[in-house]
């Protein structure tokens, strides 16, 4: 019998827990607060301690997935977790310190919860381990590359790789055959070019910061303009790094007004409507190129909170691209996912609800499996 899987996927300000077997949800817990490391345990013993739908009452767990935001050298693929692999992720930790450490401090409280089954740690980074080398390198000194590691890793792999199986699905075509860009647009946002199932260009680089607009952090800005700023004291290197994570995005462009495009939909604000303008403008520009990766555009698909639950970015996207074929989408928000182009169009646009936790069960599956 397929075992039952935990999965844990830890936000930059979110937690979510699964019990998962073949594919069914059998529990979940939704928390929209960042992880507390210090409760992390408490949290998961009380989640498994819940009466579950088994027949004699209990749930037993076999297997933990662990979501990992930024994998770099040291997990390229999904791995069982033992010391020397979590020490080998902390040397990462600084690449995403809004994500890593608390993703870390709950992989080791559920080790502690449940030490007699398998952990898998699940990076996001895997989907696009496989960059070409063009699209994975920077235009830096080579010494700077080679001595830092810098290049390309991107992130969202998990919610790619779940939306491009279904998309798959639901063009009724293998994914090895398709030609399509991904864009996931929630809290971080990016897009991502695949080509036959794989990654080949995406919009974030060596962090989660760079491409597109967020919620909060400011996607490409720059960086000219961000030496300037960091001389003749204008900002400290903190003040800096704290605006670009934490007060830029929908929010700085809002003006403080909110990093959330339901709120800024609703505002009548000016500068909510350039946040939104600014937002629909750079995605469908990433959207653009991304395509150059592709020798044609089977399909766009849109997942992420935004991507799956606001129908008027997806619509302002989509009219910023009618060079590629694309056309406004005649459908709102579905119950399910499926298709809101209309029926026959050139490039059908197909939202996807994001699933990191049903990727994850299956990478740790594949995993232990191996």
């Amino acid at each position: 019998m397929t075992p039952v899987v935990l999965t844990v996927v830890a936000g930059s300000s979110s937690l979510r827990l699964h019990l998962i077997r073949d594919g069914r949800v059998l529990r979940v817990e939704h928390s929209e607060r960042s992880p507390d490391p210090a409760a992390a345990e408490r949290t998961i013993a009380e989640f498994l301690g819940r009466t579950g739908d088994e027949e004699d009452g209990r749930v037993t767990v076999g297997l933990v997935g662990h979501r990992l935001v930024h994998g770099g050298d040291a997990v390229v693929a999904p791995t069982v977790v033992d010391d020397g692999v979590l020490q080998a992720v902390r040397g990462f930790a600084d690449l995403a310190p809004l994500h890593v450490p608390p993703a870390l401090a709950l992989v080791e409280a559920a080790r502690r919860a449940l030490p007699s089954v398998p952990h898998v740690l699940c990076p996001d980074t895997a989907f696009h381990a496989g960059l070409p080398v063009a699209a994975a390198t920077y235009p830096l000194p080579s010494e700077w590359r080679r001595r830092y590691g810098l290049r390309r890793f991107g992130f969202h792999g998990l919610s790619y790789a779940h939306a491009t199986r279904t998309a798959a699905q639901l063009l009724g075509r293998p994914a090895g055959e398709l030609h399509m860009v991904a864009a996931h647009l929630g809290g971080g946002a990016s897009v991502c070019a695949v080509r036959e199932g794989r990654s080949v260009d995406t919009s974030m680089g060596f962090t989660p910061l760079e491409g597109v607009p967020m919620s909060k952090r400011s996607g490409s800005v720059d960086p000219g303009m961000l030496l300037w700023l960091l001389t003749g004291s204008r900002l400290s290197l903190d003040e800096l790094r704290d605006g670009l994570e934490h007060a830029s995005g929908l929010l700085g462009l809002s003006d403080g007004l909110s990093g959330d495009t339901r709120d800024l939909v609703a505002s009548p604000e000016p500068a909510a409507a350039l946040a939104l303008e600014v937002f629909a403008h750079r995605v469908a520009r990433e959207i653009a190129a991304a395509t150059t990766n592709l020798d044609r555009l089977d399909a766009l698909v849109f997942t992420g909170e935004i991507g799956w639950d606001q129908p008027e970015v997806r619509d302002d996207v989509c009219r910023r691209l009618a060079l590629l074929g694309l056309e406004p989408p005649v459908r709102g928000n579905l119950d399910a996912d499926g298709f809101v182009s209309a029926p026959g169009a050139r490039v059908p646009v197909v939202v996807v609800e994001t699933r990191e936790e049903l990727q994850v069960a299956r990478e740790a599956l594949a995993a232990v499996n191996s």
